[in-house]
Order: structure tokens, then sequence, then C-alpha cells
């Protein structure tokens, strides 16, 4: 994986608000604390994308990770991750629980818990996102493997860290997207078997798939929502489910499709008229990003959700624009 930051160009003054927001915006917010003074903070991060999986491989100077209790609290992409040590040893600590990582062994902690990652030999290590959803395994699971060294005694996360080590540098695989779809399934279902067998249930597989439904369905549709032509009907053919059970599992959630679709996509419209390139684009051309084809139905249902027309809305947030 090439790297997008190396703070060896990087002010000294500036390397901890620089390598914060870098991993802010690609990875997931937290609070770093390095051990050096800020003349002798060396950060080298190269950042790259697998379909839904985010990667990010390190290379620094000791440092402490901090998800707060208020950022976990904030979090509204849940998110698993799979921490793999490369060389020396790290820390991990989440649930009152912390295990020592040696090289060769990996560990997952999630976003919507507060952990702590410490570091005082040095980073040497690859950090991989998961969505929680896309694992599609019980939360008492998670909680129960969390912080736990995944290596020791179980061959699947063996070769489940030769496996991840690799895909975290394979410039070829972050670059296309056609073999980057290709491994999204694999990897995911990797880290399911991992979890599993440390939690002692090899037998995981419909029970989560169902329980997580709606939220794995809401998630997609949210990824989605400027796609014209995403109906129920392919929302269903993604997620292995009938039309008429995908109705049925959103209906005990009190989620009605189409107004959830519609709701959401007004929404996204409201922001971007509101937002600084509002005035570059035309109403029309506002609603097709979000999936309204029909221009004016899509300023009909935007009046009778908000009281005024997407026009009115804009103009009302940038009063100068005259487009």
């Amino acid at each position: 994986m090439s790297p997008v930051l190396d703070t060896a160009f990087t002010a000294p003054q500036d390397r901890e608000e620089v390598v914060r927001n870098a991993v802010r915006d690609s990875i997931v917010a937290v609070d770093i604390d390095h051990g050096p003074p800020t003349d002798g903070i060396s950060v080298r991060l190269g950042l790259g994308t697998v379909g839904p999986l985010r990667i990010c491989s390190a290379r620094a100077t000791s440092v402490a990770i901090h998800r707060t209790e208020r950022l976990a609290r904030e979090d509204k992409e849940p998110a698993v991750f799979l921490g793999v040590q490369m060389t020396g040893t790290s820390l991990v600590v989440q649930n009152g629980r912390e295990c020592v990582l040696r090289p060769g062994e990996c560990a997952v902690y999630e976003s919507v818990a507060p952990y702590t990652l410490l570091f005082d030999e040095g980073v040497d290590h690859h950090f991989l996102r998961f969505p929680r959803a896309a694992l599609a395994l019980p939360e008492r699971l998670l909680r129960d493997v969390a912080a736990v060294a995944l290596g020791p005694g179980n061959p699947v996360a063996r070769l489940a860290f030769t496996y991840f080590s690799q895909l975290a540098v394979s410039d070829e695989i972050h670059q296309g997207d056609r073999d980057a779809e290709s491994v999204v399934t694999p990897s995911i279902e990797l880290l399911r078997a991992v979890l599993a067998t440390q939690h002692g249930d090899s037998g995981l597989a419909k029970a989560p798939l169902e329980a997580t439904l709606t939220q794995r369905v809401t998630q997609y549709v949210q990824a989605h929502l400027a796609d014209p032509d995403l109906s129920a009907a392919r929302i269903a053919a993604v997620h292995g489910v009938s039309v008429r059970h995908l109705y049925a599992v959103l209906a005990r959630s009190g989620i009605t499709l189409g107004d959830w679709i519609r709701t959401r996509r007004l929404a996204e419209c409201k922001r971007d008229l509101a937002g600084p390139h509002g005035p570059l684009r035309t109403i029309a051309a506002t609603g097709r990003r979000w999936g309204f084809v029909d221009a004016s139905h899509f300023s009909k249902v935007f009046r009778q959700t908000y009281g005024m027309s997407p026009r009115d809305w804009r103009d009302l947030n940038h009063p100068r624009s005259s487009m």
C-alpha cells in the first residue's frame, strides 16, 4: 500500500493535528497521544479501501490511541476493527479486558464502545475496519471476543493473519474495483469464521443473519440512496430473501420501505440545497443526484414534507442565489 501520509514532510508543530485528522477522516475518530515531543513524532500511514472495508497500515513512533466514551456514543456507523500485529507488541483494552498482541496475532474491538490501544514500542500494525452489520454476528459474541488475542491455539486465526496482512498491503486490490469486490465477501466470511471459532460456536450462520437483517438492509439502502433503480426486489435479492420476507422483517421494526427511502433521499437533498454547492446545481439535478428522476415529483414531495419548495429552501439558505 503506497503511503498517503508521511510526517517527514510535515512541520513538527503540525504533525499531531495532521495525523489525528487523517485517521479521523479515513478510519475513525480517536484521541491520539504521541510519546515523543512533537519534533520526535514519526508516522507513515498507508490508507486504502476494499469495497466497504477500510484499511490503514501504520508504522510510527510510540503512541496511545483512545476511543473515548463520548466518541463511541456519537458513532453513526458501527464498525468492528481487526488489528494485525506485524512486529513488536501492542496492548488492546476494551470491555474491562486487555490483551497483549505479539507478531502474528490479531485482535478485534468495536467502535461503539470505548477502547485503548497502546504501542509503547512503536507501531507496525494493520488496522482493518469492517461494517459491523456486514459481519452479522450477535452483539454478545462481539463483546466476548473483543480484546482477545486471536492466534494462539486457533488455526483459523493464524490463517486469517496471513490473509489480512497481505490484503492490507495489496495495491492491486485497493486500486481495482473488480478485484476489490471479489474479495469483500471472502474477507468478511473469514473474519466471521475466526470470531465464531474463537467463541466456540462454529454453527453461527442463519440466526445472526436474520437477527441483523433490518440493520443490514437499512445500511445498504443508505449506501445506495442515489441509485434511481433502488427497489424492494433488488434489496431482497442482494440479501438473499424474498420481497415478502423483506417487508415483514422491516414492518416488525416499524419501517415502511418506500417511505423510509423517500425520507432519507429528501433529507440528503435538503442538506445539499442548503450546503455550499447548493447554488451550483439546478433543483432538478439535485433531485436526480439522490434518485428523484422526476423533477416535478421531487418538488411536490419536498413541499409536502418541509412546507416549502426546494427552490425556496435553497434561496432561504443562499439569499443571493438567483439560479
